[in-house]
């Protein structure tokens, strides 16, 4: 196996931190209690908007190997990218005001390494590669048709993602090709998934085929670490969907994991990141949701407009919720 940029800082730090490590235990000290007991021991999946089948395949990964994260977040999310009829995810997605379908999509482990693709074309399942990024390359981000040469190169085969609905709403677009982002379109967007095991593990992963109709080039939130998702596995993990650009500029899912770490409950985490974007904006006629989980398996989620739904998995239980919203 190459020698890539993660194999050799783990290497390094095994070099490096040990005399450390040993040199700042020179005189004894009194153990701090640990905040991070695990009690409760079940698998837990969260994933944004209304998809309970990508629920359900994540928490049968988790079933049959509580340890494989990383595949139960990719095999839930690709039920969504292959869906025709999700029109803001993958397979049917919609287009760009150029007519072409471009997907953005990030995944995250236990130990808060990262993989992403964005503006990728021709590829139905860009969570997939992804993954292949951060497993298999010294990179976090690839991007547009450097993207698409590596999923080739990994094997993945390229579609027309366009489908018969899809292109038939494009050239009914054109006739005015007025662009407004639609608060709670279809009562889906963008998928974020979070899973934590029994023995406070967690992952996490979002894909997206963007805003519909978006000027050929952009890129939201999805598929930036801090942003459309963030991992952190001594204190907890978020993701958001819904207008990328505000999520962007607030970075607002590693805000939430950064107010975990400052002693805040998941829930009035989640509300203290949405304040501060409407703090921020006019968002009257926007739409920002968020979910969280911390490391003993507490859930939260948080929204900017009423409407935002979102499932949740625990041990043989799964919900379809609707989250709190600032306005009611």
């Amino acid at each position: 196996m190459p020698l890539t940029r993660r194999h050799f800082q783990k290497l390094l730090g095994s070099v490096i931190t040990i005399p450390l490590i040993k040199s700042c235990r020179a005189s004894e000290e009194k153990p701090q209690e640990d905040t991070h007991i695990i009690t409760n021991k079940n698998n837990i999946v969260l994933s944004t908007w209304n998809n309970q089948r990508a629920n359900l395949t994540a928490m049968g990964v988790l079933d049959t190997d509580n340890s494989d994260l990383l595949t139960a977040i990719e095999k839930g999310i690709n039920t969504v990218e292959a869906d025709p009829n999700d029109m803001s995810v993958g397979y049917g997605g919609r287009p760009d005001r150029d007519g072409n379908v471009t997907l953005d999509a990030c995944i995250m482990d236990k130990n808060g390494e990262a993989g992403s693709v964005t503006y990728l074309q021709n590829y139905m399942h860009p969570i997939s590669v992804a993954r292949k990024v951060l497993e298999s390359t010294p990179h976090v981000i690839l991007s547009g048709s450097g993207a698409a040469k590596f999923a080739s190169e990994q094997g993945y085969e390229s579609v027309d993602l366009l489908t018969d609905k899809s292109k038939a709403e494009y050239a009914e677009w054109l006739k005015k090709a007025e662009y407004s982002p639609k608060v709670n379109i279809e009562r889906h967007d963008t998928i974020g998934m979070i899973a934590r095991n029994g023995i406070g593990e967690m992952s996490g992963g979002c894909s997206t085929s963007g805003l519909a109709y978006k000027m050929a080039g952009r890129v939201g939130d999805s598929p930036i670490i801090g942003a459309g998702l963030y991992v952190d596995g001594e204190y907890g993990c978020a993701t958001a969907t819904g207008l990328g650009e505000l999520v962007l500029e607030n970075c607002t899912t590693f805000l939430i994991v950064e107010l975990l770490r400052h002693g805040y409950d998941v829930q009035s985490a989640c509300e203290e990141a949405i304040k501060r974007i409407i703090k921020k904006n006019n968002t009257k006629d926007i739409q920002v949701g968020v979910i969280a989980m911390d490391i003993k398996g507490n859930t939260g989620a948080y929204s900017i407009q009423k409407g935002f739904n979102y499932v949740k998995s625990e041990g043989k239980n799964t919900t379809l919720n609707e989250a709190n919203s600032y306005y009611r």
